[in-house]
């Protein structure tokens, strides 16, 4: 007996309450957004962060204790373990973080690291500037790239589900107010890599499938995107589950430095895949459905 795994699911039937709950997360990101910004690291604001090691367990209130002492209170303290980040909103000089470094010693032992990160106000502005473009490049490439492989209704719909991923991850860091850095923007970018690549292997069994089929209407259309969707759900699914388990374990046991890009790569993953499966593939559809009733050219006359 012969047995189909293949996972089915009628993607277009239920289009209208994929893209109702896409369009809802949408909105109150924007509002989040618009009133209250992103909460940006010391990569995008002028200002100084400080990543100590101590070599014990560190306790806030001490750390809060010793900034006082060294005359610089009013940081952002997060202490992890036997480390803390402190945070700082203005430029700290040379001298501040020589009393910085005495207080822990004082308190710690002379077993303490200091790393210091210091941007500028200039240096700021101009990797928020480079960030935004490194976005619009990749996402302009990838839509060139997609139009000229396939066509342009492929291309449309794979960047609409590429914002729409890269959206929602920011909207999220917006509302849960965590901290956005360079490693965030580099978090955006693979996502973008990624939802491209599990878009792309649908769009391919999509053509592939248009190859041979006949399409009178839009309920044959309909079938179609069902029918390719259902041949690439388990690849999909089978993928996404392997890169969200290390993404995972990266979170999970990872360093505090990269805490965020791990956060902002999970649900990359998983907007990832469900834009592929139930946006991008339902939007070509949308897209195509104009083609099937155009006219076509007649054939010239026989003389």
């Amino acid at each position: 007996m012969r047995y189909d795994y293949r996972i089915k699911l009628d993607v277009m039937g239920k289009s209208k309450i994929f893209f109702t709950i896409s369009i809802a997360i949408t909105i109150i990101g924007l509002v989040f957004l618009l009133a209250k910004g992103l909460h940006t690291g010391v990569d995008f604001n002028a200002g100084t962060n400080l990543d100590i090691t101590v070599g014990k367990q560190v306790d806030g209130a001490k750390v809060t204790e010793i900034m006082k002492s060294a005359g610089q209170p009013g940081g952002v303290v997060t202490p992890a373990g036997e480390r803390v980040s402190i945070r700082y909103d203005h430029v700290l000089t040379k001298e501040d973080i020589t009393k910085i470094r005495e207080g822990f010693n004082t308190s710690f032992g002379e077993n303490v690291k200091i790393e210091e990160n210091t941007v500028d106000t200039s240096l700021a502005k101009e990797l928020v500037n480079k960030a935004i473009y490194a976005v619009l490049i990749a996402s302009l490439g990838i839509i060139i790239y997609v139009a000229i492989r396939f066509e342009w209704r492929f291309g449309i719909a794979a960047i609409i589900a590429l914002l729409h991923d890269a959206f929602i991850v920011i909207s999220l860091f917006s509302i849960f107010r965590w901290e956005v850095n360079l490693t965030f923007v580099a978090a955006v970018l693979t996502i973008i890599g990624y939802s491209i690549n599990d878009t792309i292997v649908i769009f391919d069994r999509i053509r592939e499938n248009l190859r041979f089929a006949k399409l009178k209407n839009y309920k044959d259309l309909t079938n179609l995107v069902n029918h390719s969707v259902s041949q690439t759900m388990t690849r999909s699914i089978n993928t996404v589950l392997t890169v969200l388990i290390g993404a995972l374990l990266l979170f999970l046991m990872g360093s505090e430095s990269i805490r965020n890009f791990s956060l902002a790569i999970l649900i990359g993953l998983v907007c990832g895949a469900y834009s592929s499966i139930f946006i991008a593939s339902p939007i070509w559809a949308w897209l195509k459905k104009g083609s099937l009733n155009a006219p076509k050219a007649a054939a010239p006359a026989k003389h």
